[in-house]
């Protein structure tokens, strides 16, 4: 192999990260004119790596480059919208390391038996509507059509936003995929964790996709004024999140395998001189398996419960979402396995705390993913940062994957 993949894929990397709505910091949401711009760019180059290639009714760039005896392809890719202020790797390196090793293996003149098809998702952050994973879902043939009425901050329906797009949003259906099409999915993804970092390997395999359930908590003590109100005649609404959200915390540490993260927290009237009467926080809370993340929950009820009760105060928890662990296929991680060992590197197994379209895509066929080590396990950030090193790393991997890749090819 060229030893040039890695500064190809940070090449390609760097001309994606200049699309932005946003001078000086990247982001760049789902069916805007930097997505459509992203589109035209990845277009280009999977055409130059002799790709075929079309947008399809979702607007998910799909790129394939045909088998030479098998219609079914093995399927590649990761997303092309950010987050805001986002960091130039995350989805970006799964869309560009696919179509640096196509390449690679139109240079060096390797055919292969089945297709390979490359696809740049349109939404996985969910940044711009209130819904995530919209591209590896439509292709999964889980979209939920009722989210072509969710709207935007600018109040533009997703409908409206595929209609500008240039796609009918009637035809979204047609987007899915059948299961018979393909081998499987790989997806190639910055690990945004420091593991790898901390195990000095440029790569690992993932284990499992954590499933994830997000929840609303409210408080509702009695506002009453900061002077007179005596301390122990006092239902401080603040005071009973804070209690619940040193519960959580505890909670979650003893626990195997399960975070608990409360990001949001606004307190009201929000006046310094008055006893806070309404609290409302968040949570999100994550494991790779379900079983733990159910027992989490419920030890999180408990103890928000017998806080309401000491506190005087009324406790009201609504989740509103919920996604389910996926464990990675043991084949396919088998195959991708055996190409790490294949190119030198120790093998080490991690699950992701992050959600990723191989989620949805699991709901379609075998899934497995690559994770690439990241600076300091840095993500979500203009501090997101891997070496070229790593990429060619990555981009090597899947090349031995893909020319070693076992399969029945009579099923």
């Amino acid at each position: 192999m060229s030893t040039t993949a890695g500064s190809k894929v940070f090449e390609y990397i760097e001309k994606l990260a200049a699309i932005s709505e946003d001078d000086g910091k990247l982001t760049r949401v789902s069916l805007s004119e930097q997505h459509r711009q992203a589109n035209q760019l990845v277009a280009g180059l999977m055409r130059d790596a002799g790709m075929l290639v079309h947008t399809d009714a979702i607007g998910n760039i799909v790129g394939r480059l045909e088998g030479q005896s098998d219609s079914r392809a093995l399927l590649l890719g990761s997303h092309l919208d950010t987050v805001r202020d986002a960091g130039r790797f995350d989805g970006m390196l799964g869309v560009v390391a696919p179509i640096v090793c196509i390449e690679q293996l139109q240079k060096n003149g390797v055919k292969l038996p089945f297709a390979v098809e490359i696809v740049g998702f349109c939404d996985e952050e969910g940044v711009r509507f209130p819904s995530t994973l919209l591209g590896s879902r439509a292709i999964a043939g889980t979209l939920d059509p009722a989210v072509l009425n969710e709207c935007d901050a600018n109040n533009i329906s997703l409908a409206d936003a595929l209609q500008a797009f240039g796609q009918d949003p009637a035809k979204v259906s047609s987007a899915s995929r059948s299961a018979d099409e393909f081998l499987g999915f790989v997806e190639v993804h910055i690990e945004q964790g420091p593991v790898l970092e901390r195990e000095g390997l440029p790569v690992g395999l993932v284990s499992a996709i954590s499933g994830a359930g997000r929840y609303s908590i409210t408080v509702d003590g009695v506002a009453g004024h900061a002077g007179t109100v005596p301390m122990h005649l006092r239902s401080d609404a603040l005071v009973a999140a804070s209690e619940c959200i040193v519960e959580i915390e505890r909670i979650c540490q003893a626990l195997p395998d399960v975070v608990g993260t409360v990001g949001v927290i606004d307190a009201r009237p929000g006046a310094g001189n008055v006893i806070p009467g309404q609290v409302e926080f968040s949570l999100d809370l994550r494991s790779s398996r379900d079983s733990t993340r159910d027992q989490a929950q419920q030890q999180i009820y408990n103890a928000i419960d017998s806080v309401a009760a000491k506190r005087k105060v009324a406790i009201n928890c609504q989740q509103t979402y919920e996604a389910n662990s996926v464990t990675c296929d043991q084949w396919l991680s088998g195959q991708i396995g055996q190409a790490i060992s294949a190119c030198g590197h120790r093998l080490h197994s991690l699950p992701s705390g992050a959600g990723h379209d191989a989620m949805a895509l699991a709901e379609l066929t075998n899934v497995a993913m690559l994770f690439v080590r990241c600076a300091g396990g840095i993500s979500h950030n203009p501090e997101e940062s891997i070496t070229e090193e790593d990429a060619e790393v990555a981009v090597q991997v899947l090349y031995q994957l893909l020319t070693q890749f076992e399969y029945d090819a009579a099923s």
